[in-house]
């Protein structure tokens, strides 16, 4: 879930508004930042996660505001699962139902310590939607698709390495075969 060492700003399309600079995990409201911060200290100690959530369990997330211009405006938390193919984006009938999809949310109010910290425990695992507001009218709005518990999947990169691994193999098997072929003729 976290990628390590990467000496740039790597913004993370698949989930959404959350982005890993510089070892840190942040999370793009709008004109606006948080740092993201999660933890599940039953299972994993202190080690820190910034996208999915490797296990079900208890899980503490930390969010803490990055420019002080967040620190007077009211900011709402809210968990959905993901009920569709939308990548993230509730659809219509989620707009419609959110309190129906909603598994945790946190009213929007000022925090003026610039920290947002919460707990739920994910007792089953699979896809969620991480909604932050922020704003007088809930201007700006950052969504996050994530995973609970759930494997990962392979990696394009390793698999086209992989591919090309065993396509290089092939031809250096041929080519010696060939080579040998000639030379007994």
């Amino acid at each position: 879930m976290l990628a390590i060492g990467i000496p740039y700003t790597a913004q993370v399309q698949a989930h959404g508004g959350l982005s890993l600079a510089d070892d840190v995990c942040k999370l793009t409201i709008g004109p606006y930042t948080m740092h993201f911060t999660g933890y599940q200290p039953d299972s994993t100690q202190e080690k820190e996660f910034c996208e999915d959530i490797p296990a079900t369990g208890r899980t503490v997330v930390a969010l803490d505001y990055i420019e002080e211009a967040l620190r007077p405006l009211p900011t709402e938390v809210r968990i959905i699962r993901d009920t569709g193919p939308g990548g993230g984006q509730p659809g219509p009938e989620e707009q419609q139902n959110l309190e129906g999809i909603t598994i945790l949310h946190v009213p929007a109010k000022v925090y003026p310590n610039g920290s947002i910290n919460f707990e739920y425990q994910f007792a089953q695992p699979g896809k969620f939607v991480g909604l932050v507001t922020v704003g007088e009218k809930g201007e700006y709005v950052s969504r996050f698709p994530f995973s609970v518990g759930e494997p990962k999947g392979t990696s394009p990169y390793l698999i086209v390495g992989i591919a090309a691994l065993v396509v290089a193999a092939v031809v250096f098997f041929l080519r010696g075969r060939k080579s040998s072929n000639m030379g007994a003729a």
